[in-house]
């Protein structure tokens, strides 16, 4: 687990304990899995080595990955986070987010002599080849995705020319293709698993030749703290997700909990964030966190809640993940210098 997520439970913390969905009574279920992937945690670690062999500054292109506290801590240690390519000095260190970029930004700093550690998640850049097998072959490629997510933008900029974003309903009736054998779906790796084939089912009632990706695109982790959402949601008046506004994923699991059964769900940043009318008339209270939150958030949460007499907390466990990625290149082969 890297540093700028340090697992330290705070002091007061309650005893969380592992079962099942329990019945009645004052608590809180704590989803499992929840917080960082295996692809933030590589990313953030990334930075960290990099300051590490290199020294501050250390510039990366937008965030690292969509957490405010991951964010801030790496500032407080000397990175630098820029919008744009152009922003970083000529010859100096970038690192490019989690998110991906596309075959532009790694042109735009080729050009300006930039040294580049490219922490793109491996899910992601798996959709990235997708896009440029199935762009080789003449597919129009539909692209499910959120408008303006940094995501999107570096996988739509593998084929630009070939790459139709569809975000709402409405985008499925402008979409136009040219060869109804040749069209293909593919989707941004956070998205609401049942938002995204529901978008699916409207572009094959207008196109029933469309062609489903190779292998499942929303990713295993974004998949796995949906699935342990809608476990508990019934069960809970309320359900806290710990993540920031600008986390795609975590803003999913609002939506995945009120959908479930949950009475009421909110996302917050951090436990002092929470509104303590919200607790009125609340037995149980249901929490989890998105792929980018580092898990002392979610301790404070708890400590937060117990100190309000939410101290019972069982974990409800829907999957155990073991996926670990390897660091990106660039840091690989500095370690065997």
């Amino acid at each position: 687990m890297s540093s700028a997520s340090p697992g330290i439970t705070p002091a007061g913390s309650p005893t969380i304990t592992e079962s099942g969905v329990p019945a009645g009574g004052k608590r809180v279920l704590l989803a499992k899995p929840r917080g960082y992937c295996a692809g933030v945690d590589r990313a953030v670690i990334a930075v960290e080595k990099a300051l590490e062999l290199y020294g501050a500054p250390v510039y990366v292109r937008k965030e690292i990955v969509h957490n405010r506290h991951v964010v801030e801590t790496l500032r407080d240690r000397g990175v630098i986070f820029v919008d744009e390519t152009s922003e970083v000095p000529e010859g100096e260190l970038v690192v490019f987010s989690a998110h991906g970029v596309s075959p532009a930004v790694h042109a735009e700093a080729a050009e300006r002599n930039l040294r580049t550690i490219d922490a793109t998640c491996p899910l992601v850049t798996k959709v990235h080849k997708e896009v440029n097998r199935f762009a080789k072959d003449d597919y129009d490629i539909l692209l499910i995705g959120h408008e303006g997510h940094e995501e999107v933008e570096g996988t739509a900029g593998e084929a630009p020319d070939k790459v139709q974003l569809v975000d709402t309903a409405e985008d499925v009736d402008k979409v136009e293709i040219r060869d109804p054998s040749k069209v293909i779906w593919l989707s941004q790796t956070t998205l609401s698993v049942d938002e995204t084939m529901e978008r699916v089912d409207q572009l094959r009632d207008k196109f029933p030749g469309l062609a489903d990706p190779p292998s499942d695109d929303i990713c295993y982790a974004t998949t796995n703290r949906q699935v342990a959402v809608k476990a508990m949601a019934a069960e809970c008046d309320l359900v806290l997700v710990v993540g920031s506004t600008n986390s795609s994923n975590s803003k999913r699991l609002v939506e995945v909990a009120l959908k479930a059964g949950a009475r009421a769900s909110h996302l917050v940043d951090f436990a002092h964030e929470v509104d303590e009318a919200w607790l009125e008339g609340v037995e149980t209270v249901g929490v989890t966190s998105g792929a980018s939150v580092p898990e002392v958030l979610v301790m404070d949460l708890l400590a937060w809640l117990a100190e309000r007499g939410w101290g019972d907390v069982d974990e409800v466990t829907t999957a155990n993940e073991k996926i670990a990625f390897a660091l990106p290149h660039e840091l690989k082969k500095v370690g065997r210098a």
